[in-house]
Protein backbone atom coordinates (compact mmCIF):
# COMPACT_ATOMS: atom_id res chain seq x y z
CA UNK A 1 0.00 0.00 0.00
CA UNK A 2 1.24 3.49 -0.86
CA UNK A 3 0.76 5.66 2.23
CA UNK A 4 1.38 9.31 3.02
CA UNK A 5 1.69 10.35 6.66
CA UNK A 6 0.75 14.03 6.67
CA UNK A 7 2.55 15.40 9.72
CA UNK A 8 5.73 14.44 11.56
CA UNK A 9 5.04 14.69 15.28
CA UNK A 10 5.15 11.86 17.81
CA UNK A 11 2.14 9.87 16.61
CA UNK A 12 2.81 10.50 12.92
CA UNK A 13 6.46 9.47 13.21
CA UNK A 14 5.62 6.30 15.12
CA UNK A 15 3.01 5.15 12.61
CA UNK A 16 5.24 6.06 9.66
CA UNK A 17 8.09 3.95 11.01
CA UNK A 18 5.80 1.05 11.93
CA UNK A 19 4.12 0.98 8.53
CA UNK A 20 7.42 1.28 6.67
CA UNK A 21 8.91 -1.59 8.66
CA UNK A 22 5.76 -3.54 7.83
CA UNK A 23 6.57 -3.40 4.13
CA UNK A 24 4.41 -0.51 2.96
CA UNK A 25 5.62 2.27 0.68
CA UNK A 26 5.49 5.17 3.13
CA UNK A 27 6.26 8.86 2.76
CA UNK A 28 6.10 11.36 5.61
CA UNK A 29 5.35 15.04 5.10
CA UNK A 30 7.44 17.26 7.35
CA UNK A 31 8.68 20.83 7.47
CA UNK A 32 11.66 22.78 8.77
CA UNK A 33 14.06 21.13 11.19
CA UNK A 34 11.93 18.02 11.47
CA UNK A 35 12.20 17.49 7.71
CA UNK A 36 15.98 17.90 7.92
CA UNK A 37 16.21 15.48 10.85
CA UNK A 38 14.27 12.76 9.05
CA UNK A 39 16.22 13.23 5.84
CA UNK A 40 19.49 12.92 7.77
CA UNK A 41 18.68 10.27 10.38
CA UNK A 42 15.46 8.58 9.29
CA UNK A 43 12.87 8.17 12.04
CA UNK A 44 14.50 7.51 15.41
CA UNK A 45 12.22 5.92 18.00
CA UNK A 46 13.00 5.13 21.63
CA UNK A 47 10.75 3.05 23.87
CA UNK A 48 10.12 4.68 27.23
CA UNK A 49 9.99 1.43 29.18
CA UNK A 50 12.98 -0.39 27.70
CA UNK A 51 15.13 2.36 26.20
CA UNK A 52 15.34 0.34 22.99
CA UNK A 53 16.00 2.48 19.90
CA UNK A 54 15.10 1.82 16.30
CA UNK A 55 16.07 3.67 13.14
CA UNK A 56 13.80 3.55 10.11
CA UNK A 57 14.87 5.11 6.80
CA UNK A 58 11.90 6.75 5.15
CA UNK A 59 11.09 9.11 2.32
CA UNK A 60 10.41 12.62 3.63
CA UNK A 61 8.61 15.22 1.52
CA UNK A 62 7.78 18.87 2.15
CA UNK A 63 4.60 19.17 0.07
CA UNK A 64 1.75 17.09 -1.30
CA UNK A 65 1.73 17.64 -5.04
CA UNK A 66 -1.65 17.73 -6.85
CA UNK A 67 -0.70 14.86 -9.17
CA UNK A 68 0.68 12.47 -6.53
CA UNK A 69 -1.34 9.31 -5.89
CA UNK A 70 -1.60 7.54 -2.53
CA UNK A 71 -3.84 4.68 -1.50
CA UNK A 72 -4.14 6.13 1.99
CA UNK A 73 -3.35 9.44 3.66
CA UNK A 74 -3.17 9.62 7.45
CA UNK A 75 -3.43 13.27 8.47
CA UNK A 76 -1.86 13.50 11.92
CA UNK A 77 -1.56 17.14 12.90
CA UNK A 78 -2.85 19.23 15.80
CA UNK A 79 -6.55 20.04 15.71
CA UNK A 80 -5.84 23.74 15.18
CA UNK A 81 -3.68 22.93 12.14
CA UNK A 82 -6.26 20.92 10.19
CA UNK A 83 -7.71 23.94 8.36
CA UNK A 84 -4.28 24.76 6.93
CA UNK A 85 -3.76 21.30 5.43
CA UNK A 86 -7.15 21.06 3.72
CA UNK A 87 -6.30 23.13 0.58
CA UNK A 88 -3.43 20.87 -0.60
CA UNK A 89 -5.49 17.78 0.21
CA UNK A 90 -8.44 19.20 -1.74
CA UNK A 91 -6.19 20.06 -4.69
CA UNK A 92 -5.09 16.44 -4.90
CA UNK A 93 -7.78 14.24 -6.43
CA UNK A 94 -5.66 11.08 -6.37
CA UNK A 95 -6.05 10.31 -2.65
CA UNK A 96 -9.45 8.61 -2.18
CA UNK A 97 -8.98 7.68 1.49
CA UNK A 98 -8.01 10.47 3.90
CA UNK A 99 -8.11 9.63 7.61
CA UNK A 100 -7.90 12.56 10.03
CA UNK A 101 -6.22 11.05 13.07
CA UNK A 102 -6.30 13.18 16.22
CA UNK A 103 -8.27 15.43 18.51
CA UNK A 104 -11.50 16.77 17.05
CA UNK A 105 -14.15 18.81 18.84
CA UNK A 106 -15.78 20.46 15.82
CA UNK A 107 -16.73 17.38 13.83
CA UNK A 108 -15.93 16.66 10.17
CA UNK A 109 -17.97 19.40 8.45
CA UNK A 110 -14.96 21.48 7.39
CA UNK A 111 -13.17 18.40 6.07
CA UNK A 112 -16.23 17.25 4.15
CA UNK A 113 -16.68 20.68 2.59
CA UNK A 114 -13.07 20.68 1.38
CA UNK A 115 -12.63 17.05 0.30
CA UNK A 116 -16.10 15.62 -0.16
CA UNK A 117 -17.92 13.22 2.14
CA UNK A 118 -16.69 10.08 0.41
CA UNK A 119 -12.98 10.77 1.00
CA UNK A 120 -13.10 11.54 4.74
CA UNK A 121 -12.63 9.13 7.63
CA UNK A 122 -11.84 9.89 11.27
CA UNK A 123 -9.51 8.22 13.71
CA UNK A 124 -7.36 8.50 16.79
CA UNK A 125 -3.87 7.28 17.60
CA UNK A 126 -3.13 5.35 20.77
CA UNK A 127 0.44 6.58 21.23
CA UNK A 128 1.88 9.07 23.69
CA UNK A 129 5.33 10.58 23.73
CA UNK A 130 7.60 13.57 23.30
CA UNK A 131 10.20 14.63 20.78
CA UNK A 132 13.75 15.16 22.01
CA UNK A 133 15.75 16.56 19.13
CA UNK A 134 15.55 14.01 16.31
CA UNK A 135 14.42 11.22 18.68
CA UNK A 136 10.80 10.29 19.41
CA UNK A 137 10.45 8.97 22.98
CA UNK A 138 7.18 7.03 23.07
CA UNK A 139 5.04 4.98 25.44
CA UNK A 140 4.21 2.11 23.08
CA UNK A 141 5.53 -1.41 23.64
CA UNK A 142 5.37 -3.04 20.20
CA UNK A 143 7.08 -6.26 21.35
CA UNK A 144 4.57 -6.88 24.16
CA UNK A 145 1.39 -5.32 22.81
CA UNK A 146 0.60 -3.93 19.35
CA UNK A 147 0.25 -0.17 19.11
CA UNK A 148 -3.35 0.76 18.46
CA UNK A 149 -5.29 3.02 16.15
CA UNK A 150 -9.03 3.75 16.20
CA UNK A 151 -10.86 4.23 12.89
CA UNK A 152 -14.40 5.06 11.90
CA UNK A 153 -16.52 5.92 8.88
CA UNK A 154 -18.62 9.04 9.28
CA UNK A 155 -21.85 7.02 9.20
CA UNK A 156 -20.55 4.44 11.67
CA UNK A 157 -20.68 1.56 9.20
CA UNK A 158 -17.94 -1.06 8.98
CA UNK A 159 -17.48 -0.76 5.24
CA UNK A 160 -15.33 -2.86 2.89
CA UNK A 161 -13.06 0.20 2.61
CA UNK A 162 -12.59 0.34 6.38
CA UNK A 163 -11.84 -3.37 6.53
CA UNK A 164 -9.39 -3.03 3.64
CA UNK A 165 -7.52 -0.23 5.41
CA UNK A 166 -7.50 -2.22 8.65
CA UNK A 167 -6.02 -5.30 6.97
CA UNK A 168 -3.10 -3.29 5.63
CA UNK A 169 -2.45 -1.54 8.93
CA UNK A 170 -2.68 -4.80 10.86
CA UNK A 171 -0.23 -6.42 8.44
CA UNK A 172 2.32 -3.92 9.78
CA UNK A 173 1.65 -4.87 13.39
CA UNK A 174 -0.91 -2.23 14.37
CA UNK A 175 -4.02 -3.12 16.33
CA UNK A 176 -7.03 -1.57 14.60
CA UNK A 177 -10.31 -0.91 16.38
CA UNK A 178 -13.48 0.36 14.70
CA UNK A 179 -15.83 2.84 16.32
CA UNK A 180 -19.47 3.06 15.17
CA UNK A 181 -19.68 6.44 16.94
CA UNK A 182 -16.36 8.02 16.01
CA UNK A 183 -17.54 11.65 16.32
CA UNK A 184 -18.96 10.98 19.78
CA UNK A 185 -15.77 9.15 20.74
CA UNK A 186 -13.63 12.12 19.73
CA UNK A 187 -15.82 14.62 21.58
CA UNK A 188 -15.72 12.42 24.67
CA UNK A 189 -11.95 12.35 24.40
CA UNK A 190 -11.82 16.15 24.30
CA UNK A 191 -14.09 16.29 27.36
CA UNK A 192 -11.52 14.12 29.12
CA UNK A 193 -8.14 15.39 27.92
CA UNK A 194 -8.76 19.14 27.94
CA UNK A 195 -9.38 19.14 31.73
CA UNK A 196 -6.32 16.91 32.16
CA UNK A 197 -4.17 19.39 30.26
CA UNK A 198 -5.57 22.35 32.20
CA UNK A 199 -5.01 20.57 35.51
CA UNK A 200 -1.39 20.04 34.47
CA UNK A 201 -1.12 23.76 33.66
CA UNK A 202 -2.66 24.48 37.08
CA UNK A 203 0.28 22.56 38.57
CA UNK A 204 2.83 24.53 36.57
CA UNK A 205 3.07 21.95 33.78
CA UNK A 206 4.33 19.31 36.22
CA UNK A 207 2.39 16.04 36.47
CA UNK A 208 4.28 15.02 39.63
CA UNK A 209 3.28 18.26 41.28
CA UNK A 210 -0.32 17.69 40.19
CA UNK A 211 -0.21 14.24 41.79
CA UNK A 212 0.43 15.93 45.14
CA UNK A 213 -2.06 18.79 44.67
CA UNK A 214 -5.49 17.56 45.71
CA UNK A 215 -7.34 20.66 44.49
CA UNK A 216 -6.12 20.04 40.96
CA UNK A 217 -7.26 16.42 41.03
CA UNK A 218 -10.66 17.31 42.51
CA UNK A 219 -11.24 20.02 39.89
CA UNK A 220 -10.15 17.61 37.16
CA UNK A 221 -12.70 15.00 38.21
CA UNK A 222 -15.51 17.53 38.50
CA UNK A 223 -14.61 19.16 35.19
CA UNK A 224 -14.69 15.83 33.34
CA UNK A 225 -18.08 15.04 34.85
CA UNK A 226 -19.38 18.47 33.82
CA UNK A 227 -18.07 17.88 30.31
CA UNK A 228 -19.84 14.54 30.10
CA UNK A 229 -23.08 16.21 31.23
CA UNK A 230 -22.63 18.78 28.45
CA UNK A 231 -22.29 15.99 25.89
CA UNK A 232 -25.35 14.18 27.18
CA UNK A 233 -27.33 17.43 27.08
CA UNK A 234 -26.39 17.70 23.40
CA UNK A 235 -27.50 14.12 22.77
CA UNK A 236 -23.91 12.93 22.28
CA UNK A 237 -23.26 9.50 23.83
CA UNK A 238 -20.24 8.98 26.06
CA UNK A 239 -17.82 6.74 24.16
CA UNK A 240 -16.48 4.29 25.00
CA UNK A 241 -19.38 3.42 27.35
CA UNK A 242 -16.95 2.41 30.13
CA UNK A 243 -16.16 6.11 30.62
CA UNK A 244 -19.65 6.54 32.06
CA UNK A 245 -18.30 4.90 35.22
CA UNK A 246 -16.37 8.11 35.92
CA UNK A 247 -19.68 9.61 36.94
CA UNK A 248 -20.35 6.79 39.43
CA UNK A 249 -17.02 6.11 41.12
CA UNK A 250 -16.76 8.03 44.43
CA UNK A 251 -14.62 11.16 44.21
CA UNK A 252 -12.14 10.11 46.95
CA UNK A 253 -11.42 6.85 45.11
CA UNK A 254 -10.83 8.70 41.84
CA UNK A 255 -8.51 11.17 43.57
CA UNK A 256 -6.50 8.27 44.95
CA UNK A 257 -6.27 6.61 41.55
CA UNK A 258 -5.32 9.82 39.75
CA UNK A 259 -2.65 10.56 42.34
CA UNK A 260 -0.97 7.27 41.49
CA UNK A 261 -1.43 7.80 37.74
CA UNK A 262 0.10 11.27 37.61
CA UNK A 263 3.02 10.27 39.83
CA UNK A 264 4.58 8.25 36.98
CA UNK A 265 7.00 8.70 34.13
CA UNK A 266 4.23 7.49 31.83
CA UNK A 267 2.19 10.58 32.76
CA UNK A 268 5.25 12.79 32.33
CA UNK A 269 5.76 11.58 28.76
CA UNK A 270 2.25 10.67 27.63
CA UNK A 271 0.27 13.50 29.28
CA UNK A 272 2.37 16.41 30.53
CA UNK A 273 4.77 16.08 27.62
CA UNK A 274 2.04 16.70 25.07
CA UNK A 275 0.18 19.30 27.13
CA UNK A 276 3.29 21.43 27.56
CA UNK A 277 4.16 21.58 23.86
CA UNK A 278 0.60 21.80 22.51
CA UNK A 279 -1.01 24.58 24.53
CA UNK A 280 -2.18 26.12 21.26
CA UNK A 281 -4.08 22.94 20.41
CA UNK A 282 -5.74 22.82 23.82
CA UNK A 283 -6.74 26.48 23.50
CA UNK A 284 -8.47 25.53 20.25
CA UNK A 285 -10.14 22.46 21.77
CA UNK A 286 -11.30 24.37 24.84
CA UNK A 287 -12.78 27.12 22.67
CA UNK A 288 -14.73 24.49 20.74
CA UNK A 289 -15.94 22.75 23.87
CA UNK A 290 -17.02 26.08 25.36
CA UNK A 291 -19.30 26.51 22.34
CA UNK A 292 -20.87 23.14 23.07
CA UNK A 293 -21.33 24.04 26.74
CA UNK A 294 -22.90 27.43 25.95
CA UNK A 295 -25.56 25.69 23.88
CA UNK A 296 -26.76 23.82 26.99
CA UNK A 297 -28.02 24.78 30.43
CA UNK A 298 -25.39 22.64 32.17
CA UNK A 299 -23.46 24.55 34.88
CA UNK A 300 -19.69 24.22 34.43
CA UNK A 301 -17.95 25.90 37.40
CA UNK A 302 -15.08 23.40 37.58
CA UNK A 303 -14.43 23.62 33.84
CA UNK A 304 -14.31 27.40 34.04
CA UNK A 305 -11.82 27.32 36.91
CA UNK A 306 -9.54 24.89 35.11
CA UNK A 307 -9.83 26.60 31.73
CA UNK A 308 -8.45 29.77 33.31
CA UNK A 309 -5.07 28.04 33.57
CA UNK A 310 -4.75 27.96 29.79
CA UNK A 311 -3.39 31.48 30.25
CA UNK A 312 0.39 31.00 30.55
CA UNK A 313 0.57 34.20 32.62
CA UNK A 314 -1.67 32.76 35.31
CA UNK A 315 0.44 31.55 38.25
CA UNK A 316 0.07 27.88 39.18
CA UNK A 317 -1.68 26.85 42.36
CA UNK A 318 0.53 26.12 45.36
CA UNK A 319 1.81 22.55 45.45
CA UNK A 320 -0.19 20.49 47.91
CA UNK A 321 -3.17 22.86 47.82
CA UNK A 322 -6.14 21.08 49.44
CA UNK A 323 -8.71 23.78 50.04
CA UNK A 324 -11.55 22.05 48.18
CA UNK A 325 -13.53 19.56 50.21
CA UNK A 326 -13.88 16.18 48.58
CA UNK A 327 -17.37 14.83 48.02
CA UNK A 328 -17.66 11.89 50.41
CA UNK A 329 -21.40 11.48 49.91
CA UNK A 330 -21.02 9.22 46.91
CA UNK A 331 -18.62 7.03 48.88
CA UNK A 332 -21.08 6.63 51.74
CA UNK A 333 -23.87 5.93 49.27
CA UNK A 334 -21.73 3.30 47.54
CA UNK A 335 -20.83 1.71 50.87
CA UNK A 336 -24.50 1.77 51.85
CA UNK A 337 -25.52 0.06 48.62
CA UNK A 338 -22.74 -2.50 49.03
CA UNK A 339 -23.79 -3.13 52.62
CA UNK A 340 -27.39 -3.60 51.50
CA UNK A 341 -26.32 -6.11 48.86
CA UNK A 342 -24.20 -8.03 51.35
CA UNK A 343 -27.02 -8.09 53.91
CA UNK A 344 -29.42 -9.37 51.25
CA UNK A 345 -26.98 -12.08 50.17
CA UNK A 346 -26.29 -13.17 53.74
CA UNK A 347 -30.02 -13.21 54.56
CA UNK A 348 -30.73 -15.24 51.45
CA UNK A 349 -27.95 -17.68 52.26
CA UNK A 350 -29.30 -18.14 55.81
CA UNK A 351 -32.83 -18.69 54.49
CA UNK A 352 -31.63 -21.34 52.06
CA UNK A 353 -29.62 -22.99 54.82
CA UNK A 354 -32.66 -23.14 57.17
CA UNK A 355 -34.81 -24.59 54.40
CA UNK A 356 -32.26 -27.32 53.78
CA UNK A 357 -32.08 -28.12 57.49
CA UNK A 358 -35.86 -28.42 57.68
Amino acid sequence: MRILIYGAGVVASFYAAQLARGGHEVSILARGQRLADIQEHGILLEELETGRRTTTPIKAVEHLQPDEAYDLVLVIVRANQVSAVLPPLAANQHTPNVVFVGNNVAGPAEMIEALGHERVLLGFGGIGGVRKGPVILHTARPDDQPASILLGELDGQVTPRLQWIARHLESAGLEVTFSPHIEAWLKTHVALVSPIACAIYMAGGDNYRLAHTRDGLVLLIRAVREGFRVLRARGIPIMPPAFRLLGCIPEPLLVSGLRRLFDTEFAAIGMAGHANVARDEFEYLVAGFKELARSTAVPTPALKRLYAYLDPERPPVAEGSAELDMDWRSLWISLGVLTGILVTLVSGWRLVRRQRQE
